[in-house]
């Protein structure tokens, strides 16, 4: 095992990236439709995330990217709102506590760009996740914020910043 690095995104990660979050998805028995697996930016990340108030980062071990997360204005939202987008790890990268680094990353970069508050969907079966989610100040509510085109994740979840 190797020294684990989070870094930027770079453009030369887009299809690494894509084909990390396709697998975890696919893996998870995520549906296809109404989840990132179906969002025409996904070859696109790096473009994607090179605006204002945006920033997308990867896990790498040993050159091999594990996982990914960003933060990105939350769409169709005039609240100075921000969402985690996007958080997935390959299996060998679970438990190993990288979740918890990349999601301190995304907030401390939500803080900088002065968001006041952070959101997230996800799936009611990915209990990890809400768990760590919770434990890093994250509390359900009862309706999506914003229009994410995510309508296969019924789990919505706000931190204050």
């Amino acid at each position: 095992m190797g020294a684990v690095n989070i870094r930027n995104i770079r453009k030369e990660d887009n299809e690494q990236i894509a084909t990390l979050i396709r697998k975890v998805l696919v893996d998870l028995g995520a549906p296809k439709v109404g989840t990132a697996y179906a969002d025409v930016t996904l070859d696109q990340m790096f473009e994607n995330y090179d605006k204002p108030r945006a920033a997308y980062f990867v896990v790498e071990e040993n050159e091999t990217i594990l996982g990914c997360a960003g933060i990105s204005q939350l769409e169709n939202s005039k609240d100075n709102i921000c969402e985690l987008q996007k958080m997935y790890f390959l299996e060998e990268a679970r438990g190993r506590g990288i979740g918890s680094e990349m999601l301190q990353k995304c907030l401390e970069k939500a803080k900088e760009f002065n968001f006041e508050k952070i959101y997230l969907e996800t799936m009611p079966y990915m209990k990890a996740a809400q768990k760590l989610y919770a434990k890093m100040g994250f509390e359900y509510i009862d309706k999506p914020l914003g229009d994410t085109g995510h309508y296969s994740c019924p789990v919505y979840m706000l931190a204050k910043l």
